[in-house]
């Protein structure tokens, strides 16, 4: 009984601590500086801006649509055949494999070689090495 009476109080205790640590949001009720031409930090801009200004920077290519969709499918069924039965995806799994090689991402080809597994297809990492090799030399990971 007694183990139990501490325990419970060390939980009391334990949220008790974790609601008076909360920071209470008192943006609103700060009266105004008047200089309404300032810039706010990244912090108080609205969501949509920041997403805005960081959207030119992915290191993922578009989705390729067409002519471009089926060259790629073509290329990665050249370094690994079965990576093309779900071609949603393969296409998806190359984009994201990009995103490895354009930001310098270490052990690549084991990356693509878990990237591309999936359902009943198993990639290995010398196939993985390939398709990182088809995907740099179409120049699919040039964004």
């Amino acid at each position: 009984m007694r183990t139990r009476t501490t325990a419970v109080a060390v939980l009391f205790l334990a949220a008790a601590a974790t609601l008076t640590a909360c920071e209470e949001d008192t943006t609103s009720s700060k009266p105004s500086t008047g200089n309404a031409s300032a810039t706010p930090s990244p912090e108080t801009k609205p969501a949509q801006e920041q997403k805005d200004t960081t959207q030119g920077t992915s290191s993922i290519p578009a989705k390729p649509t067409g002519a471009k969709r089926q060259q790629l499918l073509d290329a990665l069924a050249e370094a690994a055949p079965d990576v093309v039965r779900y071609e949603d995806k393969a296409i998806d799994a190359a984009r994201n494999q990009c995103s490895a090689i354009n930001n310098g991402a270490n052990r690549i080809n084991w990356m693509a070689s878990q990237r591309f597994t999936y359902k009943d297809v198993t990639t290995t990492e010398a196939q993985g090495k390939a398709i990182n090799e088809v995907l740099q030399t179409s120049g699919f990971c040039n964004v």
